[in-house]
């Protein structure tokens, strides 16, 4: 099967392959960067970027050692500091950043985002219905929501030609087997009808009535036949976040690409998040912590998510997620909260970027 090059709004992606934007710190400047020089689209996590600011500029605008409320979690001289460097790697191929629509000061990291030079825009953790208002003043940009099933698409393409008269560029529809946070509830990430093969032709039938934008398929795919499967079903391109983990640009920490690397499959587990989605990750040391109540104290410093409520919802499921993320971003593994996708404990190597488009184009 040819894969062919993946149009989203103006933008043309030679491979139709999507590093999928993983936070904190885990898919910044190297990854992103490199995987657009290769010829897909590399992604941009916003989610952090006061730390990668502390570390570019040394400079502290903290709270304990952590960036200090929403404004300096999501740090404007930070992501563009990062797109900064990401643009010296891929130059002036296509770059995407992943905005959560759960965060606190959603539109501002969005216009954030546009400033530093991103391409595209990619929204999940919750229905971006009001997405188009948050990037009015960028019309270049093309807007790429996150869904789980037909019916969110159709909702949220009726809001977005009425209040915008605009509709998506793109849109992925990511099944329950992607790490971090589900589109799913607990239960509902295990019923058969939800998976990604059984959602994706309703969402591939759904997008030909708003003008057949592209559709990308996203959760638990891992190789070139896996590919083959979701273009055989009506899929344009194809999300991975987990495989891009095992690559030598990836900007986790060595501790980070250990953990995933050394997993078993019986330790990946879906977990209560203060987002109020199920989040996927491996199960380590926070947990036995949580069960055991002796978690690290729950303070808020960065205030980094409308769903949690000031650490209210923290409280209730026994950690803060960005301190947490934060602490498996520097490999802290007493206290780090380390996402992966069902099929981490498939990754056994470390291995580059270029090498990884190659398996994923040609096959192993």
């Amino acid at each position: 099967m040819e894969f062919k090059p993946l149009k989203i709004g103006k933008h043309t992606i030679e491979k139709p392959i999507i590093q999928g934007g993983m936070g904190v710190g885990i898919s910044w400047d190297r990854l992103a960067g490199t995987v657009s020089k290769e010829g897909g689209l590399g992604v941009i996590s916003s989610v952090g970027t006061g730390i990668y600011e502390n570390r570019a500029f040394s400079k502290r605008v903290l709270g304990e050692g952590r960036p200090y409320q929403a404004e300096n979690f999501y740090s404007t001289e930070g992501l563009k500091k990062i797109f900064e460097n990401a643009r010296k790697i891929c130059g002036d191929k296509p770059l995407a950043c992943n905005v959560l629509y759960a965060i606190n000061e959603y539109d501002r990291v969005v216009a954030d985002a546009c400033e530093a030079g991103a391409n595209i825009i990619i929204t999940g953790a919750g229905l971006p219905l009001t997405m188009p208002e948050a990037a009015k003043d960028y019309p270049d940009v093309a807007l790429v929501p996150i869904v789980s099933t037909a019916k969110a698409l159709r909702i949220l393409c009726r809001r977005w030609k009425k209040t915008h008269n605009r509709l998506p560029d793109a849109v992925i529809v990511e099944g329950p087997l992607s790490g971090g946070h589900q589109g799913f509830k607990y239960d509902e990430c295990f019923a058969p009808e939800n998976q990604l093969e059984e959602i994706l032709p309703p969402v591939v039938q759904e997008a030909k009535n708003w003008g057949d934008m592209p559709v990308i398929a996203a959760g638990g795919i891992w190789d070139k036949s896996d590919i083959e499967r979701m273009f055989a079903l009506g899929a344009k391109g194809v999300q991975l976040g987990t495989r891009f983990i095992g690559t030598v640009e990836c900007d986790a920490s060595d501790e980070f690409k250990k953990v995933i690397i050394e997993s078993k499959e019986e330790n990946i587990k879906l977990f209560k998040s203060p987002v109020g989605y199920p989040a996927r990750g491996v199960k380590t040391n926070l947990h036995k912590l949580i069960e055991e109540k002796k978690a690290p104290k729950i303070k808020c410093i960065s205030n980094c998510v409308a769903p949690c409520n000031r650490g209210e919802e923290a409280k209730v499921v026994g950690y803060c997620i960005a301190d947490s993320l934060s602490d498996a971003y520097d490999g802290k593994l007493d206290t780090g909260l380390f996402f992966t996708g069902a099929n981490g404990y498939r990754l056994n190597e470390i291995i580059t970027v270029k090498e990884l488009m190659d398996k994923l184009i040609n096959g192993e």
